[in-house]
């Protein structure tokens, strides 16, 4: 065990959450450490639909501080992250039987009017007989409204908000398992285990973020009974083949009341989902039903003209939502909004309990985190996250296509496909990866399609990528690319480097 170390605040939890009280504590001049027992973004922040969004569906629950907080965000974020974060168009397709359409048009001036839009385009009625948005529809569907929200790359918005921490001071443990963590002379002593061996940190105060684990860190490592906080809401997603040429997603709304979402993805493929259905088992083991693969293309299907069927699915994906637990009586009726608990104070040691929340909101639940926290250690720096860039972003949110090609100029022998990928990957800091490489060859082993070693190696030494998985799924989505072969080579590559 290895000498104890000492820190202001503890973060238990590599998801969104954890990642961005982090940065955002060690921002304000407080020492910072934080522990994931997996990857980072390995849970729930790597599995949701990939929007930054108001939650157009919320309104209907009548959650309007949650949909204006996260509509104000939408900008902010991309502003933060232009590399990571787009622009997308949404298209409603109206029919009979359905919400009408003066409350869809009521709710979509309400979702304009509330987000404080600077970039985004406004809502728009289409007529779906002559756009191009309803060719791939089935016959009948005259009516659509347009509306804008903003897709990102979740896992890597979790990495670069926790590479930023680190930048500024704060120590990141990953695969490392909080242990036990208990009162100590007026603060807490943190036992870890995990890639440096075991442990001690002691802390003047701890964050608990761990997501869908966040009553087991209670009960367990924390050695209290009866946490009953969270329920857990399992969504799913399909990955098919790609359903159309345009860029624009689709929201549909469905016979049950529930909604899913059709969304160009990585290029070659159609996102499809989500579901919502409580879950009972271990987080870890969530996976998609075929109760919910029918679902989702049995009501994709009923818009699209050509049925989605079985065959056109390239990868499944589910995740679990640890939303607070208020008592609604359908998983889809639980509130998306978070809730903070703070157990102890400074002088028996404060610890604050992270309930709910989604990516939109995660600077903004830091933000309410770090008023807990100065109310129990006292107030360093002010905050300063808005405003503010993540590692890659420092271009504006419009200038994408922009620096493209200022990147091609740099590096003319890359093909435009990887010129494109690697800069929303990376942002500017493609440049500090590519370095000095002249050649595809200078890129060093090839792992299949655009990924080569350089990559790789950067990911291991600068973002914690320890497994093929890691690279394949979690800092990229090259795992919808390459074969077994692939990654058998990449795993022993990385574990050569150990």
């Amino acid at each position: 065990m290895t000498d104890t170390e000492q820190v202001d605040i503890f973060v238990i939890g590599g998801g969104i959450n954890g990642a961005s009280v982090a940065r955002d504590a060690v921002g304000r001049g407080y020492s910072v450490a934080l522990a994931e027992m997996n990857d980072l973004a390995s849970g729930t922040s790597s599995a949701a639909t990939k929007l930054v969004h108001g939650g157009l569906r919320y309104l209907e629950h009548y959650e309007f501080r949650l949909v204006q907080e996260a509509l104000s965000e939408r900008e902010v974020l991309w502003a933060e992250a232009p590399h990571l974060i787009k622009a997308l168009r949404f298209v409603l397709p109206h029919h009979k039987g359905l919400r009408p359409a003066f409350i869809l048009r009521t709710g979509l001036a309400m979702y304009d009017y509330m987000g404080g839009r600077r970039l985004l385009p406004p809502t728009k009625t289409l007529d779906l007989t002559r756009h191009e948005a309803g060719k791939p529809l089935k016959p009948g569907y005259r009516l659509g409204f347009e509306y804008s929200d903003c897709w990102v790359d979740d896992a890597r918005f979790v990495v670069l908000n926790a590479r930023d921490a680190a930048d500024r001071g704060a120590k990141v443990h990953v695969r490392t398992k909080v242990t036990s963590v208990r009162r100590e002379e007026g603060g807490w002593r943190v036992e870890l285990d995990g890639e440096a061996g075991r442990q001690v940190i002691k802390a003047r105060l701890v964050v608990n973020a761990a997501g869908p684990w966040v009553d087991d860190v209670i009960t367990g490592a924390m050695g209290k009974n009866g946490a009953r906080n969270v329920r857990l809401v399992k969504g799913s997603h399909l990955v098919v083949r790609k359903l159309y040429d345009h860029d624009r997603c689709y929201m549909f709304q469905n016979s049950d009341g529930r909604i899913i979402f059709a969304i160009p993805y990585e290029d070659e493929f159609t996102l499809i989902g989500t579901t919502d259905e409580d879950y009972q088992g271990d987080p870890k083991d969530v996976a998609i039903s075929d109760k919910e693969t029918d679902y989702l293309l049995g009501a994709a299907s009923e818009y699209f003209a050509k049925p989605v069927t079985r065959d056109q699915i390239h990868w499944t994906y589910s995740g679990v939502r640890p939303l607070f637990d208020d008592g609604a009586s359908a998983a889809q009726e639980a509130t998306r909004d978070y809730v903070l608990k703070v157990d102890g104070d400074a002088a028996t040691g404060a610890a604050v309990n992270v309930f709910g929340g989604k990516l939109t909101t995660s600077r903004r639940l830091a933000e309410s985190v770090m008023e807990k926290i100065e109310a129990v250690l006292g107030k360093k720096g002010a905050a300063w996250t808005k405003g503010s860039r993540l590692p890659g972003g420092e271009f504006e949110p419009l200038a994408f296509d922009a620096e493209a090609r200022r990147l091609a100029m740099d590096y003319p022998w890359l093909p435009t496909a990887t010129v494109r990928r690697l800069l929303r990957l990376y942002g500017t800091k493609a440049r500090v990866m590519l370095g000095d490489a002249k050649t595809v060859a200078d890129l060093g082993q090839h792992f299949g399609a655009d990924l080569y070693a350089r990559e790789v190696v950067y990911l291991v030494e600068e973002e914690w990528a320890r497994t093929a998985q890691d690279v394949l799924w979690r800092r990229t989505k090259l795992g919808l690319r390459v074969n077994a072969e692939d990654v058998a080579r990449l795993e022993s590559y990385i574990g050569s480097r150990k």
